[in-house]
């Protein structure tokens, strides 16, 4: 039988923390017991779920033990609260098709899955990746993101995928707004926002969730916007989008791991940390914007909760 899975909310992509370990790649060490209190932190404050081993959470610098026990921790922090969808993401269909298998057998309720990666595959090897992970039975959200895969899951393409039994969702990051549109005029399938700076015009054209980046650093904020959003309180949600729209589009920069994670400790209630090679530290003038931007937003979401 097909599966299905609802996405609606606010499902953060989760960063992960690292502690000090001569012994570990890159001089660092996944700090399993604060990203457990992460992911609970996330769901407490409101979050409908975590996504383990996305971009975010640098799963490209895990060790394969490393990667498969995040996606543990995270599962056994939210218990039954929430949903776990893990990254899947490999070069090829076999490594993706074995992640999935792993995840499934740890107890993940879906998969995010991006086209192959590393190089840019032709359209018949991006159904053929799709297709062999599919068979895995987990519900699967494509995860389109031409500016790092180099592959763009067009709409006609996104209308194919949907036609496998096991394909519910599609994480919209091509930075085009008016994707979404196009989308679900060719397919019965749910669109997710991916993009952060990009959230009001994506739920605004008919995206029904947001798998999210800056929700690590302020989810308390963050879903009071979703569900102004989602229920039509546009001039509400708008004044404070407009708030939060500066941090937001660190989502879209090269040093975006780095940033939000900066931006959860400025915030304070969570732990970012340093990120792992090949990634390296912020400049100071990129610092001072994201201290600035995230200040910015707590300001807002301060103000709004005392309103």
């Amino acid at each position: 039988m097909p599966k299905t899975l609802d996405l609606g909310g606010v499902i953060v992509a989760t960063t992960l923390p690292f502690t000090p370990d001569d012994d570990a790649p890159g001089g660092l060490a996944v700090d399993h017991e604060r990203y457990a209190e992460h992911c609970a932190w996330l769901v407490d404050n409101g979050c409908r779920g975590v996504g383990p081993n996305g971009s975010l959470g640098e799963y490209s610098s895990l060790t394969d033990a490393e990667r498969r026990q995040v996606v543990r921790t995270a599962v056994e922090a939210v218990g039954d609260r929430a949903l776990v969808v893990a990254g899947v993401h490999g070069v090829g269909w076999h490594q993706a098709r074995a992640w999935a298998e792993a995840a499934a057998e740890d107890g993940a309720d879906g998969v995010l899955l991006l086209p192959p990666t590393l190089y840019r595959a032709s359209r018949e090897e991006v159904l053929t990746h799709y297709r062999k992970v599919d068979e895995v039975g987990l519900p699967i959200m494509a995860y389109n993101n031409p500016i790092d895969t180099k592959v763009d899951l067009t709409p006609d393409l996104v209308a194919e995928l949907a036609e496998l039994p096991n394909v519910v969702a599609v994480k919209e990051f091509s930075l085009d707004a008016r994707r979404v549109r196009e989308i679900l005029d060719r397919c019965d399938i749910d669109v997710i926002a991916g993009a952060d700076d990009l959230l009001f015009e994506a739920l605004v054209a008919g995206a029904t969730g947001w798998f999210a980046g800056y929700p690590n650093a302020f989810p308390r904020e963050a879903v009071r916007l979703y569900e102004l959003l989602s229920t039509d309180r546009v001039a509400e949600a708008r004044d404070l989008f407009t708030e939060m729209a500066p941090v937001f589009g660190w989502d879209s920069k090269t040093e975006f791991v780095q940033a939000i994670k900066l931006s959860i400790d400025v915030a304070g209630e969570s732990t970012g940390g340093p990120t792992r090679p090949p990634r390296g530290p912020l400049s100071p003038e990129q610092q001072a914007v994201v201290r600035r931007d995230t200040e910015r937003a707590l300001r807002a979401g301060a103000a709004l909760r005392t309103a």
